[in-house]
């Protein structure tokens, strides 16, 4: 019970000090704001903070991992029947149609892609966080088809893979950038989703097709 209740207050604790420090990067830019004005906001030690969150970056990109295993967890939820193209195409779907957060359909965003784009540290981030992205999808389709180890296929169809879901991102981040609104630009993406869908091959849209539950 003790240790349940340690847990949960760490737990608040780290997510007061990441709501504090987004708040702080929104108002002021990331390069500005320093690490001991969030542990003074948040009415933490620095090196309090530090133990939550290793990086600066880490503080403002604190939900990446969530993102890092997302394409990895489509794949190895998907249906009997289905690829792994599809899954992907199906979930990216959902959360677009449903006007989802998740993939950045919501008010504010704009704000939260402007820091980004004007911190160069962050930009370096979201690079190597969408090449954990690739490197974890081609690592589940080796174990999902049993892939030979020197078998290219896997990285081939990561990338086709990784192309749509990179490329729905940017294209949303750019709307939403420019101001529009989540249902308009909702609507605009799944006819992108579409195109793209017709774009690939019956190679990758057959690849890794689940035959049992």
């Amino acid at each position: 019970m003790a240790e349940g209740l340690r847990e949960r207050k760490k737990r608040e604790t780290r997510q007061r000090i990441s709501d504090i420090a987004t708040g702080l990067f929104l108002d002021h830019g990331f390069v500005t704001v320093t690490i001991a004005e969030v542990a003074d906001a948040a009415d933490v030690s620095v090196n309090t903070v530090y133990n939550y969150f290793p990086t600066k970056e880490d503080l403002f990109l604190d939900r990446s991992k969530g993102v890092v295993d997302r394409l990895s967890r489509w794949v190895r939820g998907r249906d009997v029947g289905e690829s792994a193209a599809a899954a992907v195409l199906r979930e990216l779907r959902d959360e677009v149609e449903a006007v989802s957060p998740r993939v950045g359909l919501m008010s504010g965003y704009d704000r939260f892609m402007r820091v980004i784009h004007d911190a160069p540290p962050l930009r370096s981030r979201l690079w190597s966080i969408q090449q954990e992205v690739q490197e974890n999808l081609e690592t589940t389709l080796r174990e999902e088809t049993a892939a030979a180890p020197g078998d290219p296929l896997p990285a081939l169809i990561a990338g086709q893979i990784n192309w749509i879901h990179q490329t729905v991102m940017g294209s949303i981040g750019r709307e939403m950038v420019a101001g529009r609104e989540p249902d308009e630009v909702s609507r605009e993406t799944l006819a992108l989703l579409d195109d793209m869908e017709e774009l690939l091959s019956e190679k990758v849209l057959n690849y890794a097709v689940r035959e049992h539950s």
